[in-house]
């Protein structure tokens, strides 16, 4: 998670982007920073389906502007803000809301630096077409392997399902309504109690970038290490902290604007 393995991968983050910030001139500046939830409308269209999570009315998708710049992220925690980008630095990240704030700040910095890309969530009919790429991503690079989903997005579970069969896919998942219930004969794992079952029993682990934000991504990440297994971070929550940590994404249609 960073050199230090003792810091969490947000504090090895934001001292990386207070570096940024310092030698790109910005710490003295009066950044403004606009952060506000999005209605399910906003952040995604108007997809066919309409079991994502955030059209369900479990999660929502603040958005950060700076200088012009965008940066996305999922929480369950939304929660408006209007400051300075040193405020946002300063913010103890022990909460989902302060987490959700610091995150989508880092991305929308990053993407007016031109630092990171895909910042912005997908709309429309490409939240289920990117389930479809990973799943062929995945299948192009490795084969037929057993894949973990972790964090039910329910596109991407049916496009790994139809890919990969069901005997070969493991999810896991946070939310209570989905826990024990089964998704193309898949049944969903408690996020909290089996992570490290999922990941034993897969070649690689597919992780939802909101980990970042609701504060279990530190201890996935160990286990996927100790247990030496590929991974892919998918999303635009976690377009920045990928960036600056080397940690492989896939986002197929994140958007930049």
């Amino acid at each position: 998670m960073s050199e230090d393995l003792g810091t969490s991968i947000l504090e090895s983050s934001r001292i990386k982007l207070r570096q940024i910030v310092d030698q790109q001139g910005l710490s003295d500046v009066a950044v403004s920073v606009l952060v506000k939830p999005l209605t399910p409308e906003e952040a995604i269209g108007k997809p066919g389906r309409r079991d994502f999570p955030i059209i369900e009315g479990k999660e929502r998708v603040i958005e950060a502007q700076i200088l012009g710049a965008r940066g996305h992220a999922f929480t369950d925690s939304p929660a408006d803000f209007v400051g300075k980008l040193g405020q946002i630095l300063n913010l103890p990240l022990k909460t989902s809301r302060n987490r959700a704030l610091f995150t989508a700040t880092l991305n929308a910095v990053l993407r007016y630096l031109d630092l990171a890309e895909k910042t912005v969530h997908c709309k429309d009919e490409e939240p289920e077409k990117c389930g479809q790429e990973i799943a062929s991503y995945i299948f192009k690079q490795w084969g037929k392997i057993r894949v973990g989903l972790i964090g039910l997005n329910p596109a991407i579970a049916e496009a790994l399902i139809d890919t990969f069969g069901a005997e070969n896919v493991k999810i896991t998942d946070l939310n209570k309504q989905n826990i024990d219930s089964a998704k193309h004969g898949v049944e969903i794992w408690d996020g909290k109690k089996r992570p490290q079952d999922l990941i034993s029993q897969s070649d690689i682990v597919v992780i939802t970038g909101t980990t970042l934000v609701n504060g279990t991504f530190d201890s996935i990440m160990d286990c996927i290490r100790d247990c030496n297994k590929d991974y892919l971070i998918y999303g635009v929550t976690a377009a920045g902290i990928c960036e600056l940590m080397a940690l492989n994404r896939i986002c197929p249609y994140g958007r930049n604007n």
